[in-house]
């Protein structure tokens, strides 16, 4: 069961950065523009560090797989992998048209309802 998340709603529209600790929920809006990818690991680091969260093989990162934009969606699951590789975390995927408003009452559906994708994820890019 999926307790405490990072969730990374990055497709080049509406980006945001979620955090759920201890039946807390942080949102953190992101400025969709061309230095976004760049900035996106420092706002999430800083929230992490801000918010002391314990990134370990108990958290999960949640990452939309699209359909977005290609470099938004690439950064964005090269940071779970990332976060995967170094602390162990679980990944999971999401489909952007499935959670239709980004808050944790529609995120919890997703994890109850076993929305989430945890194989091989595969993002859906934009044509």
């Amino acid at each position: 069961m999926i307790k405490d998340f990072l969730i990374i709603n990055c497709t080049g529209k509406n980006d945001s950065i979620g955090l759920k600790l201890d039946n807390n929920f942080f949102i953190e809006k992101l400025q969709t523009n061309i230095k976004n990818n760049e900035l996106l690991v420092d706002k999430i680091f800083n929230l992490l560090q801000k918010k002391k969260a314990k990134v370990n093989n108990s958290f999960s990162v949640i990452v939309n797989i699209g359909p977005g934009s290609f470099s938004t969606l690439r950064t964005s699951l090269a940071i779970a992998k990332g976060i995967k590789i170094s602390k162990g975390s679980c990944i999971y995927g999401y489909k952007n048209s499935i959670l239709k408003e980004f808050n944790l009452k529609n995120i919890e559906f997703l994890i109850k309802n076993n929305l989430l994708e945890n194989k091989l994820i595969k993002p859906q890019y934009l044509s």
